[in-house]
């Protein structure tokens, strides 16, 4: 008879997606992994693998529950412009928060660490940038048509500029103690869509 488990998967998947959150793939040992998710290590190996793959499901899981937000932001009714400066000036300000500066972001912090030796991390890496540039495109293509955005304009090289500025929003939130450091690029890279 098989046994059934006697712990919650997902409250377990959970408990990972943050201890490696905040430390890191290399920086967790499977014995951090037992004691924060309170279960054995054969039961982390039956349910999710091995320290890879449960990292690769805690990255799933990130961005599963981070990536639909920024689209559901950048796709309302109306002006667009307006919803792209609050995504720049959020970014910037989660950046420069303690919490950002504890923890960064998931896939930035992968990207870092794992995506430039690991083609599975870095194709996920890969995906969730696309989650985050591609709604950015769409919405400047949208503030151009309204005429919110001059006709002069690249809308798909300013997303990129934009999606480039808030991954490095990201790294330097984390790195520096001075917020007005964050904050003061993200008002410049703004200023290029006026």
């Amino acid at each position: 008879m098989a046994r059934t488990k006697e712990f919650d998967p997902d409250a377990a998947l959970q408990a990972a997606l943050e201890l490696f959150w905040r430390r890191g793939y290399e920086a967790t040992s499977m014995t951090d992994l037992v004691e924060r998710l309170g279960i054995g290590r054969a039961s982390i190996y039956a349910t999710f693998g091995s320290k890879h793959e449960l990292y690769l499901k805690a990255m799933d899981r990130y961005t599963e529950t981070r990536d639909p937000f920024l689209l559901a932001e950048l796709s309302q009714p109306g002006p667009a412009l307006p919803a792209v400066r609050e995504v720049v000036r959020r970014f910037a300000a989660e950046a420069a928060s303690p919490e950002g500066r504890l923890t960064g972001c998931f896939v930035t912090n992968a990207a870092a660490e794992l995506a430039p030796h690991d083609p599975v991390v870095a194709r996920r890496v890969e995906i969730s940038w696309e989650h985050v540039e591609t709604p950015l495109h769409s919405a400047l293509v949208r503030a151009q048509a309204q005429g919110e955005l001059p006709e002069g304009r690249d809308p798909r090289a300013l997303a990129r500029m934009l999606f480039v500025l808030l991954q490095g929003v990201r790294i330097v939130g984390k790195a520096s103690d001075d917020p007005a450091r964050v904050r003061g690029a993200a008002e410049q890279a703004l200023a290029l869509l006026d």
